[in-house]
């Protein structure tokens, strides 16, 4: 499994800490280890500019997902290979989204990237339970993956 972290803000943003979350989180969701997948985290700016391009809304958004070979959950026989797709995180708006829901924008990135993924793995939370669903999955996985952790040891700076 190959995970690529870029960081294109003036956030400090630990690659290691969303490299290892999208490793764990694809192999509990059981996606090939020859799958790759691209988190990117990007300014207000462009993440707006592709809100517009591919949502037709305005405004920067906290994350958007791109499939590309629209891989999904294995059963643990099949063996899924491929590029999962991208994953584009704007970490302005995600403090933003932290802050109201009383948590540290690392959660909030954190939770965006499991978000991102299970969307390029074909979850969605267009109706009442799929939004049960998707939203109990990416909790689970979250207190997880920080459990398992026990503590993440990263920090998220402003820039």
């Amino acid at each position: 499994m190959s995970v690529d972290v870029t960081n294109e803000t003036q956030w400090t943003i630990d690659p290691k800490v969303f490299s290892d979350l999208g490793v764990w989180v694809m192999d509990q969701m059981r996606v090939s280890t020859q799958s790759d997948l691209t988190i990117l985290f990007v300014d207000p700016e462009p993440i707006a500019e592709l809100h517009e391009r591919w949502m037709n809304l305005e405004g920067p958004t906290d994350v958007m997902s791109f499939p590309m070979d629209e891989l999904r959950p294995g059963d643990g026989k099949t063996v899924m290979e491929g590029v999962l797709g991208d994953i584009v995180i704007c970490p302005w708006v995600a403090a933003q989204q932290a802050a109201a829901a009383g948590h540290g924008t690392l959660e909030e990135m954190l939770l965006l990237t499991i978000h991102g993924i299970l969307h390029l793995l074909g979850y969605d939370h267009v109706g009442p339970e799929q939004e049960r669903q998707m939203f109990g999955l990416q909790r689970q996985l979250l207190l997880t993956f920080i459990a398992v952790r026990h503590s993440v040891g990263a920090q998220v700076g402003l820039p």
